[in-house]
């Protein structure tokens, strides 16, 4: 990819960026990067930049970063079907289904085979009704769900009593294309190295490297609005246990592929 011109009006259609978000960024943080990047590059202050797709802070991958009048078409390419690469880890459970909170409970691992996982898989393709996470920015009545989760969080951590996600949050129509089971092996943090551009401490990851659990990494191709820890909860209660998301990476979004991303670093680059 070639470096840009200087003059916006160049690209009367905007610019889509499939950007690699790094790991431990928020899509916000990567948001205000190119922002700041694009604003010196083309000289105009009240240029806009956006995303079409959050993407959680502990997870990497495809994130498209649409510029100037490539926003008009965010909410397009928001929609279109996405693939990811999960690992779902079972045996305990998190209250934001992910490593951004510490394991808070243990579950029986009984039915919890490699087999059993991919007998359990084509269940949960199709249309459904999913539950998001109340460690999410979904909205409730205006106010972000991680908002209320952390409040509910500090109240049980003060009273000493376990964490109650509650019925804040009502389900929603999804639909998961395909799933497929691409390797089963004991938990590992290795899915979740980072890059050498992660961010510092402010956002928390659980140290699961002395755990002995299974993990399950998993192709899955779904809808927008699906919510892969939700999924990950999901398939461990439905084989009488626990499990959580280990990692994370999007790799087809928008018409984009995982080939296609570019890292932060080459983004600034192009906009030098």
């Amino acid at each position: 990819m070639e470096a840009f011109s200087r003059n916006i009006e160049d690209y009367p259609e905007g610019i889509v960026l499939p950007v690699d978000k790094p790991y431990r960024w928020t899509s916000a943080d990567v948001i205000r990067k190119v922002k700041i990047a694009a604003i010196r590059h083309f000289g105009k202050k009240n240029l806009k930049v956006g995303h079409a797709g959050t993407l959680d802070p502990l997870a990497t991958g495809l994130l498209l970063v649409c510029i100037g009048a490539a926003t008009r078409r965010a909410e397009a390419l928001q929609a279109s079907a996405k693939q990811y690469i999960a690992g779902v880890t079972f045996g305990a459970t998190t209250p934001s289904y992910d490593l951004e909170k510490e394991i808070d409970r243990r579950c029986p691992l009984d039915a919890v085979s490699e087999d059993s996982v991919r007998r359990l898989l084509p269940r949960f393709i199709g249309r459904q009704e999913q539950v998001a996470p109340l460690f999410s920015a979904k909205s409730v009545d205006g106010v972000r769900a991680y908002e209320t989760a952390r409040k509910r969080l500090a109240q049980a951590r003060a009273a000493g009593i376990p964490f109650d996600p509650g019925d804040l949050l009502r389900a929603s129509t999804v639909e998961i294309y395909g799933l497929e089971l691409i390797s089963w092996g004991a938990n590992t943090d290795a899915h979740c190295v980072s890059d050498g551009t992660e961010r510092s401490g402010r956002i928390h990851v659980a140290d699961i490297s002395g755990e002995e659990l299974p993990t399950a990494m998993i192709r899955v191709d779904c809808s927008k609005g699906t919510y892969i820890r939700a999924l990950a909860r999901d398939l461990g209660e439905a084989l009488g246990s626990g499990a959580f998301l280990s990692s994370l990476r999007r790799t087809k979004n928008g018409g984009f592929s995982e080939e296609d991303a570019i890292s932060l670093d080459q983004v600034l680059e192009l906009l030098a």
